[in-house]
């Protein structure tokens, strides 16, 4: 089961004639382990990567760490949950370290993720303070790099 999940995270799009292929197990198996794992809510949602500003979308994305007051009996969770219900958020991780969680977000512009930060995440009761971190570029996304230019490098020989 290990490599089937392995082999949809590489490629969801990936034929399930395919998958059984590359697993020697028949479609109905394969395609009913990811039935269940669909059911199972192990396998929760299936993505695209899009390179938006290649399609000439532009955004801006923040990594904003927080510091909270953990809450008696709930811990981070409530604050957590309490943040990860904005649209705006795309992720958010409890660490371990300087700050107690990572949030990501996306804006449409710079002063849409400061107003974001500055009168809804800052203002969540238990928040201690926010440290924002801006993306600039991106090189590489969940495994993907984005504007692969490889060249071969090697040197020409020649008789």
């Amino acid at each position: 089961m290990k490599q089937l999940l392995e082999l949809l995270e590489h490629d969801a799009k990936r034929p399930v004639e395919e998958l059984a292929a590359m697993l020697n197990r028949s479609v109905y198996e394969v395609s009913e382990q990811i039935k269940q794992l669909e059911k199972d809510k192990v396998i929760l949602k299936y993505n695209t990567l899009i390179n938006w500003e290649k399609f000439g979308i532009d955004s801006v994305t923040a990594t904003i760490e927080v510091k909270v007051t953990p809450q008696r009996e709930v811990g981070f969770d409530a604050i957590a949950e309490r943040i990860y219900r904005f649209a705006e958020v795309r992720s958010v991780y409890l660490m371990s370290g300087g700050f107690d969680l990572l949030v990501m977000i996306e804006g449409k512009t710079l002063k849409d993720v400061s107003n974001f930060v500055s009168t809804r995440l800052a203002t969540i009761d238990g928040v201690i303070s926010t440290h924002s971190n801006f993306m600039l570029k991106a090189y590489k996304k969940d495994g993907v790099i984005i504007n692969d230019q490889e060249k071969d490098r090697r040197l020409v020989v020649s008789p």
